[in-house]
């Protein structure tokens, strides 16, 4: 399970390279021929032939894959750029589109690149200057700099427009105009301990751009942050749950050991998963588990077989009054652990309906250090309901006035404790 923004963008790309390559292909050999016999010596000839894989599936005899072989053929024979023909880029790009095609979002390849970063991403960690990427007016900004990151430490601010990017050790100095989040992230990102210039332009700074060159080192993204919040004589601990990452494990274990060392001093829990786009399975099942002393947390509904995933026993927080926070940002695992606790618990959601994510995704190795997100079962909450394109309704609704310095729905969460 992967970020919704990237994996929005990245499809609206490929279906974009795809569809506008088909259109082109169709334009210039209209009234052209390439014979079988022609394709068949192509599979010999081309640059392709070194990367023809012979495990072949079992009913690949019943298509007819003359067709691909004669648009390769045709590209490699009279497509103007010939720099630009790389086969390893095309099979990439073939394989893309072959998932595609499927037309589910989430069932899609991550070239070898590609594959590392969302890695990365889940892991938490990753070298960089520690800068969350957005626009403003359609100019690549800052949105803000992580606490402790060397963007912070440099004096990156948010709000801060970045202008241009500049490291030598990569050949990088050019302006970001029309640049992607993903494009910049590449820019940006790097080893540790190397320097990249970017620059700034800043409101109430005379106006002029700024270059400020920072030094690259370890960004750790936590997935679990407590803090505790007084409000209306209540006590109480507000757990914002951003992500099922690979550090989520031990992270949520500390904050569980924290709770209870205050468990008589505390009134109750917020449990807080908005904006939180899920991530791996075995996570949600685990923070369900603290919360929920037995019983099903999700059941999932495959090809051929169904499977319900229990509690695992832990049920280290079970009996402190709790809410959960939610909103259109919550998806996927989040939406597991807060559709289990509604279910079992009858646990009171706040805020605003949720994403509606109810698949499963797998990810699978390929031979070219690619991988593949292949959704492969339905998941569905504890009495039965899909919510896949729907969400989960919640009891107490409430919108968070961005106007106002306040944080109205974990307000209005604390006061339905």
């Amino acid at each position: 399970m992967v970020s919704l923004k990237f994996i929005a963008r990245l499809l609206t790309t490929l279906v974009l390279v795809v569809l506008g390559a088909a259109l082109q292909f169709q334009w210039n050999v209209v009234g052209r021929f390439v014979s079988n016999e022609r394709v068949r010596q192509t599979i010999s000839t081309t640059k392709l032939g070194s990367l023809v894989n012979t495990d072949l599936p079992a009913n690949v005899g019943k298509v007819d894959f003359s067709p691909f072989w004669e648009a390769w053929n045709l590209l490699e024979a009279d497509y103007l750029e010939t720099d630009k023909i790389d086969p390893k880029v095309m099979t990439d790009g073939a394989i893309a589109g072959m998932t595609a095609s499927l037309g589910d979002p989430y069932t899609m390849y991550l070239n070898p690149k590609d594959a590392v970063r969302s890695t990365e991403d889940l892991a938490g960690a990753f070298f960089g200057v520690g800068i969350e990427l957005g626009y403003v007016d359609g100019t690549l900004a800052v949105m803000s700099p992580l606490s402790g990151s060397p963007a912070e430490t440099a004096g990156v601010k948010a709000g801060d427009l970045i202008l241009r990017i500049k490291d030598d050790s990569k050949a990088v100095d050019e302006t970001t105009s029309n640049i992607s989040i993903m494009d910049a992230v590449d820019k940006i990102r790097g080893p540790e301990g190397t320097p990249v210039t970017l620059t700034l332009f800043r409101d109430n700074n005379g106006n002029e751009p700024f270059d400020v060159t920072i030094t690259r080192g370890e960004i750790v993204v936590k997935s679990v942050e407590l803090d505790m919040v007084e409000q209306g004589g209540k006590r109480v601990v507000h757990i914002k749950l951003s992500r099922f990452g690979g550090r989520t494990d031990g992270e949520w274990d500390a904050i569980v050991t924290k709770i209870l060392a205050e468990r008589t001093k505390i009134d109750g829990i917020v449990l807080d998963v908005r904006n939180n786009p899920g991530g791996f399975f075995d996570g949600a099942i685990a923070v369900a588990s603290d919360f929920i002393k037995s019983g099903v947390v999700v059941s999932q509904q495959g090809r051929s077989s169904n499977q319900d995933f229990k509690t695992l026993g832990t049920a280290r927080l079970v009996g402190i009054p709790m809410v959960v926070l939610v909103n259109r940002g919550s998806a996927s695992a989040s939406e597991i652990v807060a559709g289990a606790l509604k279910d079992q618990l009858q646990v009171k959601l706040v805020g605003e309906k949720t994403f509606g994510k109810g698949t499963v995704q797998d990810v699978r190795n390929l031979k070219n250090s690619g991988v593949m997100h292949i959704t492969i079962a339905r998941w569905v909450m504890p009495n039965g309901d899909w919510i896949h394109h729907e969400g989960i309704p919640v009891d107490v609704e409430v919108q968070d006035d961005q106007k106002t310095p306040e944080d109205e729905q974990l307000m209005k969460a604390i006061d339905s404790l």
